[in-house]
């Protein structure tokens, strides 16, 4: 009996498996662009603007609320993820655009996956919401400068 019900077993495991993998494809397309954009001609990413939303909203839907929750008031758990919301050290423009560039004791950098122009319109979009009413904002420029700087200086 043993031989029989172990035989029965992998056929109806395989068979539960690929239910499982065509429910969960169908039920995973969406409407929402991919976060990532497609390989360059030859294969390779190109070695910026891998992430296809251009406007702060859509970038931080995509990359920052996973971590910073999508009312950007933070989390704690599994990690500490500091609120966004509020946020009297966004003051200054310089310093969100150098911690999406070079990342933050747990944050990982996303200069290597941002334009300076994402880089921007993030960083603008956060610092103008959630609380925060900061007038001033960091132009595609000013970011390709902190980038230039802060490559120079890891050198």
């Amino acid at each position: 009996m043993y031989i029989r019900t172990h035989r029965l077993c992998v056929p109806v495991a395989l068979l539960v498996l690929s239910a499982t993998c065509a429910l969960a494809t169908s039920c995973c397309v969406a409407d929402e662009p991919a976060v990532f954009s497609a390989p360059s001609q030859g294969g390779a990413f190109a070695p910026l603007g891998h992430f296809v939303e251009s406007d702060g909203a859509a970038l931080y839907r995509a990359i920052c609320q996973g971590c910073h929750m999508p009312d950007a008031r933070g989390a704690r758990g599994a990690g500490m993820y500091p609120a966004l919301a509020a946020n009297p050290k966004l003051a200054s423009a310089a310093y969100p655009a150098l911690t999406v560039l070079q990342g933050r004791r747990g944050m990982p950098a996303f200069g290597g996956s941002l334009s300076n122009e994402q880089v921007a319109e993030v960083v603008n979009y956060v610092r103008s919401h959630f609380d925060n009413h900061f007038a001033d904002s960091v132009t595609p420029d000013e970011v390709a400068r902190l980038r230039a700087s802060s490559a120079a200086g890891s050198r």
